[in-house]
């Protein structure tokens, strides 16, 4: 009897550790899953479905989507999604066939094209009103110290958007009304973040200047070097960078009130070394005849419309992007330009691809594996930002960040996020209004 009773409740702990690992299996496995995913229409896509799972077909739309299935051999657990027309429906995800678990979106998609980039841009941009960058106390004429700002409650990285209900230009513009109100209060318009609210200084006359003041150190625009990711010919609208431009004291992003892309041709790379990123100094040229207006500055780039199109010595014609359930770890190319102002090729190699739910710039991990790029920057180097990255001859991301310990390694971002951010629709391929 009590061999009998010890051998049940070995039979029943063995139950409870073979559920428990088989749940935390189940767990992992369905986690792995995507949400949803993006398919071009007339062009198959293969899903693994492993054991516990299965996919239940009931309520697929089949004027949309077909779904394929080989009952033998290695490929038994492939299932291919045969997309039949551009549209969306949703594939239902059962635990042992009949315990629905997930709910996977599928988005038929038309076949995007773009002009891939690599040219070295340079980026002037002006920002919406005037970005608060300092704060300083005025001595007075009375000999006293004031800071109206401060008192005011102003604080680094609001944006001074009016005063007095006019609209701001530039810093020379808030010189200007400041001392034209000399001594009487003035009332600022302020945005802090997405907060919008107004405040009432009193500008002190500073007895260094003889002017008024009111305690602020303002910027009004700023201008770099970056790479161009690409162009959509169709509409002409450009991306580039890869991620935002942010002021150098505040690290904020800028609002853009208005900006343009030129011409830059790299005057000199300064090669990166562990602990130390290397960089690409440009040098503007054919300034009077801009690229194009730049009109977004967001986490994933800049975005705008070229005035006419933009050529690529070595992708004269364009060429599909991939949505990252296409995009694999394995051999890749990057596009950039590191000699004059010449866009040439180089191998890299993606070593991770983390797939993403909502967007971020740090969608996979790559590493530059080219002996010509390595032996003359290093790696990746900042101006290198927004160098489109190519697989199989499609256009995935772009090149973002550098990793500062090993200057061969970066991040690089889902093209897919910089197509949305630029305002082409991914389901009718075409323009769509911009959203600020």
């Amino acid at each position: 009897m009590y061999n009998l009773k010890n051998k049940r409740i070995f039979l029943l702990f063995f139950i409870a550790i073979f559920f428990t690992a088989f749940s935390a299996y189940s767990f992992y496995a369905i986690s792995n899953y995507p949400q949803e995913i993006k398919i071009f229409e007339n062009e198959k896509h293969a899903l693994d479905i492993k054991f516990p799972f299965k996919f239940d077909t009931a309520k697929i739309d089949n004027s949309v989507l077909q779904l394929l299935q080989k009952d033998k051999g290695y490929h038994a657990n492939t299932i291919y999604l045969n997309p039949l027309k551009i549209g969306q429906t949703n594939i239902q995800v059962k635990l042992l066939g009949f315990l629905p678990v997930k709910k996977l979106k599928v988005d038929v998609v038309p076949k995007i094209k773009v002009i891939p980039g690599g040219q070295s841009v340079g980026v002037r941009l002006n920002t919406k009103g005037v970005l608060v960058v300092g704060l300083e106390e005025i001595i007075g004429i009375d000999g006293k110290k004031y800071n109206p700002s401060r008192e005011a409650g102003l604080t680094i990285g609001d944006s001074i958007i009016e005063i007095n209900n006019t609209r701001i230009k530039d810093a020379d513009h808030v010189i200007s009304i400041i001392n034209q109100n000399k001594n009487k209060e003035i009332t600022l318009k302020v945005k802090r973040r997405e907060k919008i609210f107004n405040v009432k200084i009193k500008p002190v006359k500073s007895i260094d200047e003889g002017e008024y003041r009111i305690g602020l150190w303002v910027r009004d625009k700023t201008a770099g070097v970056g790479t161009l990711t690409f162009c959509h010919p169709d509409t002409m609208k450009f991306g580039a960078l890869g991620h935002a431009i942010t002021d150098v004291d505040t690290g904020l992003l800028l609002t853009v009130d208005h900006g343009q892309i030129v011409k830059s041709r790299v005057a000199s790379v300064k090669q990166g070394k562990r602990g130390k990123p290397g960089e690409i100094k440009g040098i503007f040229y054919e300034t009077s005849k801009p690229i194009g207006d730049l009109e977004k500055n967001t986490h994933f780039g800049i975005f705008g419309k070229a005035y006419a199109p933009i050529e690529n010595n070595i992708y004269q014609k364009p060429i599909e992007i991939s949505y990252q359930n296409q995009i694999h770890e394995g051999k890749a190319t990057i596009l950039t330009t590191i000699n004059n102002n010449k866009v040439e090729e180089y191998e890299v190699y993606i070593e991770k691809v983390n797939r993403q739910r909502t967007p971020s710039t740090k969608s996979m991990v790559l590493r530059v594996t080219d002996k010509e790029l390595l032996k003359k920057s290093g790696g990746i180097v900042q101006g290198m930002s927004g160098s489109p990255i190519i697989q199989d001859g499609k256009l995935i991301g772009a090149v973002t960040h550098v990793f500062v310990n090993d200057p061969s390694k970066g991040y690089g971002l889902f093209i897919e996020w910089m197509i949305k951010e630029a305002g082409i629709d991914l389901l009718n391929n075409s323009q769509i209004a911009d959203k600020y």
